[in-house]
């Protein structure tokens, strides 16, 4: 079976009926998650002599959220596999989820065994929050197909964040990403698709940007940890839940819109309030960051705060009204209609 968006795919994005991840981490732990919460059989594999174990019980703890956004009928974590080899875990893959950790040589050498071992055809996608395909691509040598190989960056958790973006390197066929794009879709993700590449993408980006600026106000003392994550929770935070950055600055420029706030603030934007370049992470602010996390978390434990985040996440999202539904049955039902 072909596909038009990727005719060298073995089959169209609605008919993806099993998934790798290759990694299991928290990242990839979270891909696992959200795939079986979505009715795909999924495989994983991860070099880590207890990858299993932790997987397992990173997935437990992330059911009783996914039950809460809407499992498809047959969702559930016996679905999960765990394999010994990279080689048995791709052998029929119809999807690859890569989310190693992110250091360049070993993405790249990871991606040229996973397009070695990979079925023609089949779309292999990594988790890297920086780097650009271009530079993580095995070069053609007659044997590598380059061209399958894009990035399908999430955010944290996976399976509970929707945000996707996908965006291949020089060599990737157009046609894999669009591909790609309808899968994630079909998966139950919220899908940006880049028409170039850029280091970071676009969300980490802007992120990496108010981190910068709260590591300068601990480092100098402006500002604690506490009132820093308080800024942003009691503040824009509340806003940026259902509205960008840009819309709510437009809003500020009343009935004028974006027009007259440019008009009206733009000349501020040459006052030196950020500072973007990163501050020296030195032991004394490694420290301070530290213990105001301490501080923050008031004695939850990093169990109890992920359990808070994700219902946090869940009430944001029911709250605005994006709560996902069920999931679709199309992962798990043939181009007959037949279940897998």
């Amino acid at each position: 079976m072909t596909d038009d968006l990727y005719p060298g795919a073995p089959c169209p994005p609605e008919s993806v009926r099993r998934v790798t991840c290759v990694g299991a981490g928290v990242i990839g732990g979270g891909w696992v998650a959200h795939f079986l919460a979505r009715g795909y059989d999924v495989t994983a594999w991860d070099p880590a002599p207890d990858a299993e174990e932790k997987l397992r019980r990173l997935v437990d703890a992330a059911w009783p959220a996914l039950e809460q956004l809407g499992l498809a009928e047959s969702a559930s974590p016996d679905r999960l596999t765990v394999l010994p080899t990279l080689e048995e875990a791709v052998a029929d893959a119809q999807f690859v989820q890569e989310s190693a950790p992110e250091k360049l040589e070993l993405k790249r050498e990871l991606l040229a065994r996973l397009d070695a071992a990979t079925p023609a055809g089949t779309v292999i996608a990594s988790s890297t929050s920086g780097y650009p395909m271009t530079d993580m691509q095995p070069a053609r040598d007659g044997t590598a197909d380059p061209g399958r190989l894009l990035v399908g960056h999430p955010f944290n958790p996976p399976y509970l964040i929707p945000l996707v973006e996908v965006v291949g390197g020089e060599l990737t066929d157009p046609g894999a990403v669009a591909w790609a794009s309808r899968f994630y879709e079909v998966a139950g993700k919220s899908v940006i698709t880049m028409e170039r590449e850029l280091p970071g993408f676009i969300a980490n980006r802007l992120q990496e940007a108010l981190w910068r600026e709260a590591l300068h106000m601990v480092a100098n003392g402006e500002a604690t940890v506490r009132e820093i994550d308080d800024s942003i929770t009691e503040g824009p935070g509340l806003r940026w839940a259902f509205m960008g950055p840009c819309l709510t600055f437009a809003l500020a420029g009343g009935e004028g819109g974006m027009a007259h706030m440019l008009d009206h603030f733009g000349p501020s934007l040459k006052s030196p309030w950020t500072r973007l370049e990163a501050p020296e992470l030195d032991p004394s602010l490694r420290d301070a960051m530290v213990e105001g996390c301490d501080e923050a978390a008031g004695g939850r434990s990093i169990a109890q705060l992920v359990a808070e985040r994700d219902q946090g996440v869940i009430d944001v999202l029911r709250a605005t009204g994006r709560l996902p539904g069920r999931a679709r049955e199309d992962a798990n039902t043939n181009s007959e209609g037949e279940k897998a």
